[in-house]
C-alpha cells in the first residue's frame, strides 16, 4: 500500500543532513560544552557554530539566541521572562484567539496569578485587526504576544505591523514562528519583533530541540536557575547533538526556502482546487492569499474529522484534524470556534501540511481517494447529509 505523510505541521522527518551532524556529535563531540578541558571546548565550538547558524537564519545575532527544548519551552520562557521583568510597570497581556495552547495556556495562568489578559478575536480566517489590537493597548500593558502562522488553518498575520504598533507603546511584542519558520522568510528586524519562538521538529530537526530570540536591550529575566549555561537564560547542560542538527537543519532551510516553498504551492494549490471541485460541501478554512505554501486546510459538512483520518489512514494517507497537542481531546478546535465556524462544522475539518518528501504522485492519489472516502462516511452519517443537498454558499471559503 502506498503511504504517504501528509501532517508536517505535527512534526517533519529528520533531515538526512541534520541527522549526520547529530551523529557526529554523538560520536566524537561528548565533551561538556561548559568545561574548560580541550574536550569541553570542542562541544563548546560546535554550541556556537549552531548558535550563529540559528541567528543567520532569522537576521539574528548569536548572542540573541537562547537554545531550548521546543516550541513550548520557548513559548513559556518568552512570555514568563517578559513579565517577570515589566511587572512593575503594568499587569496587562494582550494575545489572541487562535494561539498554541502553549502561548493560551501560559497567559491563562498568568492570568489566575492577578495578571489582566485580553484575547483578541480574529475574523472569519483566522486574522487579527492590527486596529483592534491597537485599541486593545492600555497604559499598563507590558507584553503582546501573536502568532506568526497558524498551525490549524496556515493563516499568516500581519505581525510586522501589529510589531510597529507595540513598538511605538513601548510594549513587548513575542511571536510563535514555530509554524512559518523554514516555510516563509522569518526576519526580526523584517518583522520587529522582540521575542520569537521556534521549534526543531517543525523544520527536519531532532524532536527535544528549540530556540528563543531576545532581542538585545528587551526587558526579560530568566524563568529557571540553577547554572549558568545559556547566559544563566535557559539553565542546564544543552543537548549538544540536538542543538548541532538543529544548526543544519536551520541552515538548510534558509538556502531550499524560496525553490521549496514554490514547489508546494503548487502541490498545494492544486490540492484546493481539485478538492473543492470535486466534494460537494467541501470548504476551505483559513486565508485564501496569505496562507502557509505547504497548507491546505477543509471542512467537510455532514461528517465527523475522525472518523475521515480512519479512513485516510487505513488507505495509508497521514493527515489531521488540527494540532496534534490536543488530538486526544473530543472538544472541537478552538481555532476554527474562534472564526465563527459553527460546533457541528468544526468536526469535521481536515488539515493538509506538506514537506520535502511529497510529491505530485502523492498529490493526485489523495486527490483519486477522498472524495470516494467522504462520499461513503456521508451515507453513514447521522448528520442529516442526502446527495441532493445543494450548496448554498457563493463560493467555498467560509464564513458559514
Amino acid at each position: 500500500m502506498r503511504k504517504i505523510y501528509f501532517d508536517h505541521s505535527a512534526t517533519t522527518p529528520v533531515h538526512p543532513d541534520a541527522a549526520e551532524e547529530m551523529c557526529r556529535c554523538l560520536n566524537s563531540i561528548y565533551g561538556n560544552p561548559s568545561s574548560i578541558h580541550s574536550f569541553g571546548r570542542e562541544a563548546k565550538k560546535a554550541l556556537e557554530e549552531a548558535r550563529e547558524k540559528v541567528a543567520r537564519g532569522i537576521g539574528a545575532n548569536p548572542a540573541e539566541i537562547v537554545f531550548t527544548s521546543g516550541g513550548t519551552e520557548s513559548d513559556r520562557l518568552a512570555i514568563r521572562g517578559a513579565v517577570n521583568s515589566n511587572h512593575a510597570r503594568g499587569n496587562h497581556i494582550i494575545t489572541s484567539a487562535v494561539e498554541h495552547h502553549a502561548v493560551l495556556d501560559t497567559c491563562r495562568s498568568l492570568e489566575s496569578e492577578g495578571f489582566e489578559l485580553t484575547v483578541l478575536p480574529v475574523d472569519e480566517y483566522g486574522m487579527v485587526d492590527p486596529g483592534h489590537l491597537a485599541r486593545a493597548i492600555k497604559d499598563n500593558t507590558i507584553l503582546i504576544t501573536i502568532m506568526h502562522t497558524n498551525n490549524e488553518v496556515g493563516t499568516i498575520q500581519p505581525i510586522a505591523e501589529m510589531a510597529r504598533i507595540a513598538r511605538e507603546k513601548g510594549v513587548v511584542f513575542h511571536t510563535d514562528a514555530v509554524q512559518s519558520m523554514g516555510k516563509i522568510p522569518v526576519d526580526v528586524n523584517d518583522l520587529q519583533v522582540d521575542l520569537l519562538s521556534l521549534s526543531g521538529h517543525k523544520i527536519y530537526a531532532p524532536k527535544g530541540t528549540g530556540a528563543l530570540y531576545i532581542r538585545r536591550g528587551t526587558r526579560w529575566k530568566p524563568v529557571d536557575f540553577g547554572g549558568g549555561q545559556e547566559r544563566k537564560r535557559r539553565p542546564g547542560t544543552e543537548n549538544l547533538p540536538g542543538i548541532v542538527a538543529l544548526g543544519k537543519a536551520v541552515e538548510i532551510a534558509a538556502a531550499e526556502m524560496e525553490k521549496e516553498a514554490a514547489r508546494l504551492i503548487l502541490l498545494r494549490d492544486k490540492i484546493i482546487s481539485r478538492i473543492l471541485e470535486r466534494v460537494p460541501h467541501a470548504r476551505l478554512i483559513g486565508h485564501p492569499d496569505m496562507r502557509l505554501p505547504n497548507h491546505a486546510s477543509f471542512i467537510f459538512d455532514y461528517i465527523e474529522g475522525e472518523s475521515l483520518l480512519f479512513s485516510l489512514d487505513m488507505k495509508g494517507v497521514a493527515a489531521s484534524s488540527g494540532s496534534a497537542c490536543t488530538s486526544g481531546s473530543l472538544e472541537p478546535s478552538h481555532v476554527l470556534l474562534a472564526m465563527g465556524i459553527p460546533l457541528e462544522k468544526a468536526h469535521g475539518s481536515l488539515r493538509i501540511t506538506m514537506g520535502r518528501v511529497n510529491t505530485e504522485e502523492d498529490v493526485g492519489h489523495f486527490i483519486e481517494i477522498l472524495p470516494p472516502l467522504v462520499e461513503r462516511l456521508r451515507e453513514m452519517s447521522p448528520l442529516g447529509f442526502t446527495q441532493g443537498s445543494q450548496k448554498n454558499e457563493a463560493d467555498n471559503i467560509y464564513p458559514c
